[in-house]
């Protein structure tokens, strides 16, 4: 059984480390930056450096790395020795404040969207001190950020740490006009739950779709799915177990507290949630987690899908964004308080949030925009592409009762009786939850349920500290000049639920007359990547970007040429794939089960049993029918690869949207009927019973 008190942190260069190895004056100088976000003092980088050296030494590391998150999606390292020549054939261990405060990529084969020719290899990476460096592999892996020559972000962290500044400024302008004069620095902070399928590596090895895009391209729904609920919360099989054991030790010792994992409602679906901590590193964290999760899968012969739909008709897989707003006394400006109606700080606070969702629903959408979470929008408890708030009946009343200048009446039960009575009474939150909605406050907190379960977390928060930042510096624009304070903020939250409050939803998500209501109310529904990023380049949003130094005009053109190309190159590799599959598997071995089917007819008809309505006769003919209609969809396919030259990112990223999956869909419709009209024995890989329930 793992000590955890004694694994935790072993492999990360934290607080506690750095206090043993450090001195006095050096841990101060490094925690103002880790703590408040003060500038970095560089004169105290060399004994940084080499007190993180030994210690990294010590714990058997060999190599550094400057460890970022490129625009590619992934993260990226490159590894460098601590041996330096000695002379006389001696080395030495070096590692100097450059390498730690500095380092050099070539970042010419990472997507840049226009920002820099192919012919421009340079690029920068700077250490993120408010990330602790870590061991991963024997090598010491340092946080940083990755720039160009000229300066502009090529990765997810810099807009992210510009946002998490930006919402700090403007966050402490209102705390100072509700006389909150002790505190120095606010933070947003996170916790992310990152569900995944864990299914037998066998299996997956043998299905060519998994392997190279992540998901099923083919697969019948077997006679059993998730219908009957019995795997959510169910218990947790051997092997899974053992795997999860083993994943959260890796983790603990990484410093990442893992803290809840359970089954989700999907056969072989599960979820990690993690404790909540300042955005970049909870970035960070789950980055590494989400590499770990498949690491440790192997060892056990299994295979963790983080993709968001890797199975059609079952539930698919997010990771939920619970994101809120920390100072540095400790105070969760998300917290309504015992009174929330008399809580104006919070109000304001929150006021921001509806105001800047309604704002920028667009981006919002744009946040969490791939084509794999296309697949996973709209059901199966993913909420639908249309943003909406949920607050629950309480915030929804006290600002209605604000809106009309009317008395509240706290109808609240706070204790919740079950009407057994030995179980005792217990406090009950001020809200329920509502799975179906994309953004829900959850007492303390706003649970945004819409980013896939694949991504990097970066982007969403860089987005939502954005546009609530900027409706805060509107809000203290206002409020610095008035002259009666406290009418000045009563008239703001009674005026922004007024104009906004078409943002806000508490219903069933999934409902029909959800989408008419919406239509009705002006709100978007942007249904997938490409029309939600049609929108990416209007001014409003170029401008709340750049007027918050939280990405230029140019680096928010870049962006948007690469998450484009990148949809465009996703369905492109599922549409290759999926004809391989055909071509050289699926059709082949379908062809073997014919020829049984033929002989069989054949023999029939020699021996004068021959009848045409016999099972293999209505079987052969609806083997024709299928391939007949698959062969010519495959054609159109074939032909729909190839969009017309010289068009622009988004004219290709709509082809494919309007032209490629639709045929994808049609094929997939006739092959899995294939598959169920398929003698098992004929079928080439493994099937959905298999892949879903094959985990002991």
């Amino acid at each position: 059984m793992t000590d955890i008190m004694k694994t935790f942190g072993t492999r990360v260069f934290n607080d506690r480390v750095m206090q043993e190895r450090l001195s006095e004056a050096t841990y101060k100088e490094l925690n103002k930056t880790i703590k408040n976000g003060e500038y970095l003092n560089k004169d105290i980088a060399e004994e940084v450096a080499n007190a993180m050296k030994d210690w990294a030494i010590e714990n058997g590391a060999t190599h550094f790395t400057h460890w970022f998150h490129p625009l590619s999606g992934a993260t990226a390292e490159k590894h460098e020795s601590f041996v330096s020549t000695a002379g006389g054939g001696q080395i030495i261990l070096e590692f100097s404040p450059d390498n730690l405060v500095k380092g050099e990529a070539d970042a010419s084969s990472f997507p840049s969207g226009g920002l820099r020719d192919t012919f421009e290899a340079r690029g920068y990476t700077a250490w993120d001190p408010t990330s602790y460096a870590f061991i991963k592999d024997n090598i010491l892996c340092i946080p940083t950020v990755f720039c160009s020559y000229s300066g502009e972000a090529l990765d997810h962290k810099t807009p992210l740490l510009r946002s998490m500044e930006a919402l700090n400024e403007q966050a402490m302008r209102i705390l100072r006009l509700f006389g909150n004069e002790n505190v120095s620095h606010v933070k947003t902070t996170v916790g992310a739950e990152q569900e995944y399928f864990l299914v037998d590596k066998e299996y997956f090895d043998q299905r060519e779709d998994l392997v190279l895009t992540g998901r099923t391209l083919f697969g019948a729904q077997p006679p059993k799915g998730q219908e009957m609920n019995d795997h959510y919360y169910g218990s947790i099989k051997t092997r899974v177990s053992e795997y999860m054991q083993d994943l959260n030790e890796e983790l603990w010792a990484l410093g990442i507290q893992a803290k809840t994992e359970h089954n989700e409602v999907a056969p072989s679906q599960h979820e990690l949630a993690n404790n909540f901590l300042t955005t970049n590193v909870s970035v960070d964290q789950n980055n590494l987690t989400m590499e770990i999760m498949k690491k440790t899968a192997k060892k056990h012969g299994l295979e963790c899908l983080l993709h968001e739909k890797p199975f059609a008709r079952v539930n698919g897989s997010g990771k939920h964004n619970n994101w809120s707003i920390k100072t540095d006394t400790g105070q969760n400006l998300f917290d309504p308080g015992e009174t929330p109606r008399e809580n104006a700080q919070f109000l304001v606070f929150l006021s921001a949030v509806i105001k800047a969702v309604d704002d920028y629903q667009d981006l919002v959408r744009i946040s969490i925009s791939s084509a794999g979470n296309d697949h996973r929008l709209g059901g199966s408890e993913a909420p639908p592409a249309i943003v909406s708030i949920f607050l629950g009946d309480e915030l929804t009343e006290i600002l209605e009762s604000i809106e009309t200048d009317a008395e509240y009446v706290n109808r609240r039960q706070d204790q919740m009786l079950i009407g057994v009575h030995t179980i005792p009474a217990f406090p009950k939150d001020n809200t329920d939850r509502n799975r179906t909605s994309p953004f829900a406050f959850t007492g303390n907190k706003f649970e945004f349920r819409m980013p896939g379960a694949s991504a990097s977390i970066s982007t969403p928060n860089t987005i939502l500290n954005t546009i609530v930042a900027e409706e805060l510096k509107l809000f203290a624009n206002q409020l610095e000049q008035a002259v009666d304070l406290n009418r000045a903020v009563h008239d703001l939250i009674q005026g922004t639920f007024r104009d906004h409050k078409r943002i806000i939803f508490n219903g069933n998500g999934y409902d029909a007359a959800w989408i008419r209501e919406a239509k009705r109310r002006g709100l978007s529904n942007y249904a997938s990547t490409p029309e939600a990023f049609a929108h990416y380049l209007d001014p409003k949003n170029i401008r709340v970007f750049a007027e918050n130094n939280v990405m230029s005009e140019s680096e928010c053109r870049s962006r948007y040429e690469i998450y484009l190309e990148k949809y465009t190159k996703t369905v492109n590799i599922e549409a290759l794939t999926m004809l391989d599959m055909l071509k050289k598997d699926i059709l082949p071995a379908n062809q073997q089960f014919e020829k049984i089917l033929a002989e069989s007819v054949l023999r029939d008809k020699e021996l004068s049993l021959f009848d045409d309505s016999s099972y293999q006769m209505k079987t052969l003919r609806r083997l024709k029918q299928l391939k007949k209609s698959i062969f010519e969809n495959m054609e159109r396919l074939e032909d729909a690869l190839t969009p017309k030259a010289h068009q622009s990112a988004l004219t290709i990223a709509f082809h494919f949207h309007d032209q490629v999956i639709p045929l994808m869909a049609l094929i997939r419709q006739d092959t899995d009927e294939l598959e169920l009209t398929t003698d098992r024995g004929y079928w080439p890989m493994p099937t959905y019973k298999e892949l879903m329930f094959g985990v002991d």
